[in-house]
């Protein structure tokens, strides 16, 4: 969340800047609820300071044996009491309601986030690779969502007939196939200086309020009736294992990964990419996430996306870089960059990563601080980032789709044929 003192005093620019990334906002809402706050921990701290004194009084007057007058003031500290109890729960609403207030607040933007409306003005950052010709090799390429079910690595009526819509289920080498390319990411990461971390699938309320999942996106979330959710990112996980912790500055930046599956609702995402498994609401994903100071964030973030394009260039698969504008940007997020991978079925690039550097944001939310003693007194809020590297799902449509051949079979990306057992292509299985 953001500082309320920083919301305080820097009223107009919080309010420009959700304006931009089309939140709601309302400095009127802001105020009163400020006022309101302060105004009822004033009265409170004056009264106890009041109580006090008396407190005090009252052994002295009792050493003078003044007893009425003893017993008067002690009348006067019960009525102050009184008084206490009812602004501590007036504080205690206060309080709440500008909590609830501060963490509907998205991430304020980095001055380098361009200002959009919305997709179409995420301006491009660069291009890596070709796109396959592949009319001038003679062949009309098929989407992933035909050419797998006919090779029987992709089968949608028995995710359907297992769970429900968007749900799919590999077999063979589609299976093996998602499992070398978990592998691959992961060893890519790890040989890069991350550390590889196995986490929970599930998740608690306070974990995922930290990285801005909750409470403001609660419907895209699959739940528990014991109250808790399904992760839709190891972001959360792992951003969250330093939760309530002072790291040392020495140990800064910190690179994580880990692969879990992932969840999602996919709320109000009807009709979008309902085919293949570009959209579903179960997926593999390896993700990465880093801490780091103040000073090195932004920089810790173009490395990130360089780590998630290392992936797509051992894979030869042809990507572009894009930079989010401010009416498309993420909640936690105060920079990011897509990478977006050729998908011949679209004739476009589509989403594969997305890097994004959440500043102290995250951080204040799960109260994660490193100390400096060299540098500064006491403690102050790390910067967390987070990237997909990469999404799994996407990536094997990417490969089925680029590396398809004239036959309908698949070759395998040189990189990948240690990680299938030496399988070089992928030609029709038996059901």
């Amino acid at each position: 969340m953001l500082d309320i003192k920083y919301v305080r005093e820097h009223l107009d620019e919080v309010a420009e800047t959700m304006k931009n990334r089309h939140a709601s906002f309302s400095p009127e809402q802001f105020t009163t609820l400020d006022v309101q706050r302060r105004e009822v921990i004033a009265e409170e701290e004056a009264l106890q300071a009041e109580r006090n004194k008396l407190s005090k009084e009252i052994g002295a007057l009792m050493g003078q044996g003044k007893t009425d007058e003893a017993n008067a003031t002690k009348e006067t500290v019960r009525q102050i009491n009184e008084k206490l109890t009812a602004l501590g729960d007036a504080r205690a609403e206060a309080e709440a309601a500008m909590d609830a207030l501060m963490l509907s607040i998205p991430n304020m933007v980095d001055v380098t986030t361009p200002v959009g409306e919305d997709e179409n003005d995420n301006p491009e950052v660069r291009r890596w690779g070709t796109p396959r010709d592949f009319a001038a090799e003679g062949f009309e390429p098929q989407a992933h969502w035909d050419l797998g079910p006919a090779l029987n690595i992709i089968d949608f009526e028995r995710g359907v007939k297992l769970a429900e819509s968007r749900f799919y289920v590999l077999g063979g080498a589609g299976a093996r196939l998602e499992r070398a390319l978990i592998a691959f990411m992961l060893d890519q990461h790890t040989s890069r200086g991350y550390k590889e971390w196995w986490v929970p699938a599930l998740a608690n309320a306070a974990t995922l309020t930290g990285t801005g999942q909750l409470p403001k996106f609660e419907e895209d979330l699959f739940h528990t009736t014991e109250g808790l959710y399904l992760i839709p990112t190891a972001e959360v996980q792992l951003t969250n294992l330093h939760a309530g912790e002072v790291l040392d500055a020495d140990s800064l930046p910190l690179h994580y990964c880990a692969f879990t599956p992932c969840f999602r609702e996919e709320a109000g995402s009807a009709g979008r990419d309902t085919r293949g498994i570009i959209r579903v609401h179960q997926f593999s994903k390896v993700e990465m996430v880093k801490f780091a100071t103040p000073e090195t964030g932004f920089d810790e973030l173009e490395s990130m996306v360089e780590d998630a394009e290392n992936i797509l260039q051992q894979l030869k698969l042809p990507y572009r870089v894009i930079s989010l504008c401010t009416g498309d940007i993420g909640f936690s997020s105060a920079k990011t960059y897509d990478v977006e991978v050729w998908l011949p079925s679209y004739g476009a690039y589509k989403e594969i990563s997305s890097c994004s550097c959440c500043t102290d944001f995250q951080a204040r939310r799960a109260n994660i601080k490193y100390r400096d003693p060299a540098n500064f007194k006491g403690s102050r809020f790390v910067y967390t980032l987070n990237g997909s590297g990469l999404a799994v799902g996407r990536t094997m449509a990417a490969v089925i789709e680029n590396y398809q051949n004239p036959d309908g079979t698949i070759t395998v990306p040189e990189v990948l044929v240690p990680y299938m057992g030496g399988k070089t292509v992928i030609g029709p299985e038996e059901v």
